[in-house]
């Protein structure tokens, strides 16, 4: 796969980055964090640069760019620390509907690419961790319709979606995946906001009546939908923590050159400099993992697919835990202060790090594909 961004891609990216600098401002990104819902004018800016339809078939309203122009777009967004539900919903939810039938694309597609519909995939139930598979969450045929009883947990932006892409169990014991639109009946929702600012929710399902085209997929094709959807997220993922990891690095650059201490810059220190190289260094390999983990959603082998997407996800995490914390360090007692900016990347990367499965699920999958 070529690496080299086209004139596109490069054009793509400064756009996007001199966006995320006005709009994304750390003021900005309190404010909204503090109003604890989807800002519209921010969404609509997204979807106005292409960001939301980038991997959306054209056919479809959107541009149809291959997995390779997720890199630039998600390093820009993850260097402004972008909380907005682009991979829940324009990766992840794209990902999961573009793998069901023509029906579902043409149903949804358009809606997500402009921005007018956001969607996320609900598929963790509680006390069963990262588990893909549903399990307690069941669909029992409801004349031509379908009812709905379970529960979702950890739902990656679930209160500002329009609709909830959701893993269900039927009577015969396939799994079904469902289109719950937000305004159905007996769904409650419970909003909650994460470490990093994000927002996250609680599905409860109790007899939720949805019609009989909510189905998008049975079988092995729900499931074939739903793990394409996650390798998805999962390297949008990795990009997006190579971002924050680079622009923490200028950040804490920067502050070392401007801090002095004995009547010279603490950049000057030998020993703090050893420390800004390991931070390189990992942000390096962060970086390089966010390539692989692109290049393997064109793997065509699935268990290969999946060991390079466990191995690029462990790393990241790794690197990301590496730079967080000797940033906060190099800051001394400041960094640990919620004033400071170099805070804020501390927190998405350790989030980053639990999105999607943390290093433990990673490992458990290398083990098993061993």
């Amino acid at each position: 796969m070529d690496f080299l961004y086209t004139e596109e891609q490069r054009m793509l990216a400064d756009s996007l980055r001199r966006l995320v600098e006005q709009a994304w401002t750390r003021p900005r990104r309190r404010a909204r964090e503090a109003a604890g819902r989807l800002d519209p004018a921010a969404w609509n800016a997204l979807a106005e640069l292409g960001v939301l339809g980038l991997n959306i078939p054209q056919e479809a309203g959107g541009f149809g760019e291959v997995p390779a122009s997720l890199l630039p777009v998600h390093l820009e967004l993850g260097r402004g620390l972008v909380a907005e539900p682009v991979i829940p919903s324009a990766v992840m939810g794209a990902a999961l509907i573009g793998a069901c039938d023509a029906a579902a694309r043409e149903r949804w597609l358009p809606a997500i690419a402009s921005g007018e519909h956001v969607v996320s995939v609900a598929y963790q139930e509680p006390g069963r961790r990262y588990q893909a598979d549903p399990n307690d969450c069941r669909a029992t045929r409801d004349g031509d319709g379908w009812r709905l009883d379970g529960a979702k947990h950890l739902v990656w932006h679930g209160a500002a979606a329009h609709a909830w892409l959701v893993s269900a169990r039927a009577d015969d014991g396939a799994t079904l995946l469902l289109a719950v639109p937000a305004d159905a009946t007996g769904v409650r929702v419970t909003d909650t906001p994460t470490l990093d600012g994000a927002r996250c929710a609680r599905l409860d399902f109790d007899a939720a009546s949805l019609g009989a085209d909510a189905l998008l997929a049975r079988g092995e094709a729900a499931d074939a939908a739903l793990a394409h959807a996650l390798q998805w997220g999962t390297a949008a993922l990795c990009a997006h923590a190579a971002g924050a990891m680079e622009r923490l690095l200028e950040i804490t650059v920067d502050y070392l050159k401007t801090r002095k201490q004995f009547g010279q810059p603490l950049a000057a220190f030998q020993a703090l400099q050893h420390r800004l190289a390991e931070m390189l260094v990992a942000k390096e390999l962060a970086l390089s993992m966010a390539y692989v983990a692109v290049a393997a959603l064109t793997e065509p082998e699935p268990a290969q697919r999946r060991r390079i997407l466990a191995s690029a996800k462990l790393e990241t995490a790794r690197a990301g835990r590496l730079v967080a914390q000797m940033a906060v360090q190099l800051h001394g007692g400041m960094g640990m202060t919620d004033e400071l900016e170099v805070g804020d990347y501390f927190k998405r990367l350790t989030v980053a790090d639990l999105l999607l499965g943390d290093s433990a699920e990673q490992l458990a999958v290398l083990e098993e594909l061993a």
